[in-house]
This record gives structure tokens, sequence and C-alpha cells, in this order.
């Protein structure tokens, strides 16, 4: 669809039914001299650089003859499309309208393509793509609802903080790649803590992001929250407290829980969905065990996969927080890179008083026993439901449906490139899964893409439009 964009186009942009009213649009840069083959313009009105409106005379030929139109010229770059624009408005008769474009055709303009008025605005960039989806959202409105996710979207409230999201991630890899450069001589352009802390706030936006998109799209409003962690983490104790309930079975022997349990809780008016798992391991093939706990590995990774927040658990008193975050732990990385994660460091009550579980590098530090920290997790379970309750309304289906395989590439890479990092792996692949990142994010706003997508993008649009 790109490769024609100078073309002059021209397509009826209302619908073909009886009507006082009716439009045949155009747009490309030969517009003027097409309206004036047409003899709908003339030679003083061609040189303005002015929008303006006439009535004209347009002559259709035997047997229909001569029609009054108002021609809207927008002779200069300042149009919908980024080219000169017009629109004849005429009686919204079917004949006339097909007649009045087939005038145009012969004048010199070509048949527009399904969205590629739309689609010229973007590649002009006066829309970005999320944008142009929004149009389509307006277009298709059956509802004030709909209507209203659309028109927010189509203000740019889903694109601007994509676009400063990607803008921060470039600054952040330029001071990466500097290192590189000068990797011989002793300047830090950036720390290695203030780089994971800077990613790990872009994830979470992404994050946020993401799990909007998804309510767009359909998904269940209750929140889904799966604790998980290394056995005997206290997962079951703190699933117990939160619910106020005796739902899981608690001993103080590793591997008691070998099922799901799945509690139901309401906070703040919001409604959430607590989810016990076994605790992560390995057996050896020869531990008789080793059957169940596979069984049960599974079960805790399928409910992981729909899991809108991970509460990661640590035991405060085991010394195995730091090590599982240090790790390159393939269930915590998968936690990571699929949800928001709460990192959370249990058995508070079994630790000096003025610990906080910083150096576990825990995100809260909670109390089965005497409920110390509970509430300030109740709190960020509900912070997060409010911030995506609050997105409910920023995004159209069709951009949902678009947007989510890229946006999930995006934190799968900004995970990694956490990760890499706290192993001092080395920056050359940060920086590789950090410009991965940029890619994916552009993909979402249109700064990076290719022919099938806009041909997937703007083919859902009518002619006209």
């Amino acid at each position: 669809m790109t490769s024609e964009a100078d073309d002059t186009i021209a397509a009826i942009a209302s619908p073909m039914t009886p009507a006082p009213r009716g439009i045949v649009r155009l747009s490309g840069h030969d517009c003027i001299d097409v309206l004036c083959r047409m003899k709908v313009l003339d030679t003083d009105e061609a040189s303005g650089r002015r929008p303006f409106r006439s009535s004209k005379t347009l002559s259709l030929g035997e047997p229909l003859g001569a029609i009054e139109v108002d021609v809207m010229v927008w002779p200069t770059q300042r149009s919908y499309t980024g080219q000169p624009s017009a629109e004849l408005h005429l009686i919204g008769s079917a004949p006339l309208l097909q007649s009045s474009l087939d005038a145009a055709i012969r004048a010199g303009a070509r048949a527009a393509r399904p969205g590629e008025f739309t689609m010229r605005s973007f590649l002009a960039g006066r829309l970005d793509l999320t944008q142009a989806e929004a149009v389509l959202g307006v277009i298709e409105a059956e509802d004030r609802g709909t209507l209203d996710q659309a028109l927010s979207q189509l203000a740019g409230n889903l694109s601007r903080p994509l676009q400063a999201a990607r803008s921060t991630l470039l600054d952040l890899l330029a001071d990466v790649e500097a290192g590189l450069d000068f990797v011989d001589e002793d300047i830090e352009f950036i720390s290695d803590e203030a780089l994971i802390q800077r990613l790990d706030e872009l994830r979470s936006l992404l994050l946020q992001t993401r799990s909007q998109l998804s309510d767009r799209g359909g998904a269940s409003s209750t929140i889904r929250v799966v604790l998980r962690g290394l056995p005997n983490a206290g997962k079951s104790r703190l699933l117990n407290v939160l619910s106020r309930t005796e739902s899981a079975i608690v001993t103080d022997q590793a591997g008691t829980t070998r099922d799901l349990v799945t509690v139901e809780s309401s906070w703040g008016g919001h409604s959430f969905q607590l989810i016990d798992t076994a605790g992560s391991e390995s057996r050896e093939e020869s531990d008789p065990e080793a059957p169940i706990s596979q069984e049960a590995q599974l079960q805790a990774a399928e409910a992981a996969r729909g899991a809108d927040v991970h509460v990661w658990c640590i035991d405060a008193t085991g010394g195995d927080g730091f090590e599982s975050l240090k790790s390159p732990n393939a269930v915590l990385a998968e936690a990571k890179r699929s949800a928001q994660l709460i990192c959370v460091a249990t058995k508070r009550d079994l630790m000096p008083t003025d610990w906080n579980g910083e150096s576990m590098r825990a995100d809260l530090a909670v109390s089965s026993e005497s409920g110390t920290g509970v509430d300030s997790l109740i709190e960020r379970l509900v912070q997060f439901a409010e911030q995506r309750d609050a997105g409910e309304t920023g995004s159209v289906i069709g951009t949902a449906a678009r947007c989510q395989d890229s946006l999930a590439a995006a934190i799968e890479h900004l995970a990694q490139a956490i990760q890499w990092t706290e192993q001092a792996a080395g920056h050359e692949l940060v920086a590789a899964e950090m410009r991965l990142a940029v890619e994916a994010i552009g993909e979402v706003t249109g700064q990076v893409y290719t022919d099938d997508i806009l041909d997937r993008v703007f083919g859902r649009f009518c002619i006209g439009k």
C-alpha cells in the first residue's frame, strides 16, 4: 500500500443510501489539478494556499447532466491526510455519487483502497498507529462506552505513555552503549543499580498497559493473584491470612501443598482470586516423589500463565530469598515477564525488629502470625486493580488484539535485560535486549512497521475513510 502513497485517490465517503447530502473525497499531490480538470475549480482558486469552500456546477454528462456541488478544498499539507485534499458535497443519491466519483477518476484520480485516507494520515505523521485504529473505533462505536474508549485512544491516551517509555529506553540504551565505547576508561554513564531500577519501572508500565488491553479484549474483571516461591516459603499461611480462611493446609514440612488452592476475596471494591501453588523445586528422577512433584509444578505453571499478579514469597529466615531473586531461576524469570511481580519476605516476626526485607530485595516484609505488613500487601494489590481499571476506557478492540504480542515481547526483553544486568553477564547482552524492546514498543505505536502490518490495520476500514 505504501508504494502508491503519492497517487491522487478518490472515494465515496458517505453511505450509499438516500440522504440529503453525500460526500466524494479526494487526496493527493495532484488533487488540485484533478479538480481543475473536473471544472469545479478555476485558476485563481487553484493558486490559493488557504482552505476554502465554493459552490460549483459539476457536469456528469448524459443522461444526468449538470448538478450543483459544494467544493471544500485543503490545498496544502495541513489536512487530515497531510496532502492536498478536497471533498465534493452533493445530493446523497447513489447514482449521482458514483457518477461524481467516476468523473474524478477520469480526471486523473484512482479509486482509493479501504482505509487509504487514514493510512496516509499515519504515513504523514498526523496520527500514530493506535490513533489510526481509534478512527475505526469511532466509526464502529455502537454505544457511548465504546465511543469514549475510541475517543480516548484517538486523543493519544494510549500512545503518549508508550512513546515516552520508548524515548526513555532509547536514552538508557545510549548510556549503556556509551559505556561500551569507553570500556577501557574509568567512566560510568549509568550504574547497574540505576539501570535495573529504570528498566523495572518501564517493565511495570508495559505490564499495566498490556493488562488494560487485555481487559478491553474481554478478559475477566477478577484479578488473579498467584502465590509462588520455594517450598516452605510461607505461601499457604499467607493465603489463609489474606483470605481470612483456613483453605490451605499449613505445616512446618516443606512440600505440603501439591494441588492448587483457590480462594475468592474482595478488597476496595475489587474482586481477587488468590491461588496457592506448590513450591518451585526440581527432584531427581530416582526420587519416588518426583512424578507427584512434576505434576504439581505443571499445575503451578498453568495457573501462573493466566495471572495478573505474581506474589513471590521469600522465607526471611532461610536465606534463600536473595539467591532465589539473583539466580537464573526459570520460574521467577517467567513471573517477571508475564505479570506484575511483588516480592514478599515472609516470617517477618522471626527476624530482628529493625529488619525490613531490603537485604533480600523484597518489596514488602510480612508476618502471617502477627499480621504485620499484610495490609501493605493488600494495599499494593488494590492499587494495581485501580490502575488497571483507570485504563479500561483507553483502547479499542482492534488495538488490543494487535498489540498483545508486541507488548509481551517488549516486557520479556526488558526482563531479560534486567536479569543480564543482575548477573553481570555483560552490557553487550543488555544492550541487545534493550534494542529489541525498543523495536517491539515501536511496533505498537507504528514507529516500526511493515506493509503487512499496515495492510492488516487499514484493511479493516471501509473505502473512503
